[in-house]
């Protein structure tokens, strides 16, 4: 009896991680209906993080309103788990969906997610594991911890809005009296630092609607405010991995609320004992929608693919297209990577085609595997 592991991450836009789960295993039980199948979907900070959580752990979703990135109420979800923690994507309350059709970077706060942990401070947690990645934001974080209680002052002393198009004028900033007790963990899907070419601004802007006017005004008020962070704290982690994550947000949580950053793919492999589970394995697949240069770097495949490796176990990448660099993988124990997209397409026709897509792709790999 063969026994695959199936652990990819979202299809965003197109596929939950749970459902690729589910395509994957009926085309393996068509070859091979005895096999083991185990199915894990996965998240690595980013969209489906909470719904991957409370499937392993179990627990119960939390909606709270709050604000969305460009205002307005949106319904955001959290989970409560059962030793009392939370766990909270901050897409679900500045995520770049919520601002579909009309993104502004310049704009888009994350005030929501401070209204989440306000609400889980109030539901007696201490301790929360907010994912980073998704957003539609590039405020450094400071709409978050303006809906904690910290003011960011202008040069006359007044509060500024706490938004990224005010970063360059912060001259100051005011700690909130009493900062709910919270402790922090951020899950991140990336490495980056805060500022630079592979900073939070000039990797991440453009998909998030920053074109070059946006990006170097953005990029010259991340700068001023790490400025601003070295003078209030003695230094400004702009540098520490995963300091860009989320528009900055990994920097807030560093320096303002006193948090740590993780990779998210890392906490939830040891959720779910995958190095126990791996031991035995005869194949695992893994994957998301589009794999590149970013996939090597704090995403699901890299994770999955660097525990293989250490298991000795074959790992393949199953995605829906193939980027820049995306063999950079192959030195993450990932062992051979396959795209799904057959044909010249757009993204709103694969939202109708992707299931037909990763099926047909399935059934290409179980093919070659089942090969006499």
């Amino acid at each position: 009896m063969k026994k695959f592991i199936l652990a990819p991450d979202s299809f965003k836009g197109t596929l939950s991680a749970a459902e690729v789960c589910e395509i994957q295993a009926a085309v393996i039980r068509k070859y091979m209906p005895d096999a083991q199948i185990h199915s894990i979907p996965m998240s690595d900070g980013g969209e489906g993080m909470v719904q991957s959580f409370l499937n392993v752990i179990g627990g119960r979703r939390i909606a709270v309103p709050v604000t969305g990135p460009l205002g307005g109420t949106v319904d955001a979800v959290y989970g409560l788990l059962p030793d009392g923690s939370a766990v909270m994507e901050m897409a679900a309350a500045a995520g770049l969906p919520l601002a579909a059709g009309r993104p502004d970077p310049l704009r888009a706060s994350t005030f929501g997610v401070g209204q989440l942990l306000l609400d889980a401070a109030a539901r007696g947690v201490r301790k929360v594991l907010l994912g980073l990645g998704g957003s539609a934001t590039n405020d450094c974080g400071i709409g978050m911890a303006a809906a904690l209680g910290f003011q960011f002052l202008g040069a006359d002393g007044r509060p500024l809005d706490p938004s990224a198009v005010n970063l360059g004028k912060i001259c100051g900033i005011q700690e909130p009296e009493h900062l709910p007790e919270l402790e922090i963990s951020a899950a991140c899907d990336v490495n980056n630092p805060l500022l630079g070419p592979t900073g939070a601004t000039y990797t991440f802007g453009p998909q998030k609607g920053a074109d070059e006017a946006m990006l170097e005004q953005l990029e010259s008020g991340m700068s001023r405010f790490a400025q601003v962070l070295t003078e209030h704290y003695g230094t400004s982690g702009a540098e520490e991995p995963g300091a860009g994550a989320a528009g900055g947000m990994g920097t807030a949580v560093l320096r303002l609320l006193g948090g740590t950053l993780k990779p998210g793919i890392e906490l939830l492999l040891d959720a779910v004992n995958f190095d126990e589970l791996v031991r035995d394995a005869d194949m695992v697949f893994t994957g998301e929608g589009r794999i590149d240069w970013q996939s090597a770097h704090g995403k699901v495949p890299m994770g999955v693919g660097q525990r293989c490796r250490r298991a000795g176990v074959p790992c393949i990448a199953l995605c829906g297209s193939a980027g820049k660099n995306a063999e950079d993988l192959y030195a993450c124990g990932i062992t051979a990577i396959f795209s799904a997209i057959q044909n010249i397409t757009t993204f709103e026709a694969l939202q109708n085609t992707g299931r037909k897509d990763l099926e047909f792709l399935t059934d290409a790999v179980m093919r070659m595997l089942t090969i006499a």
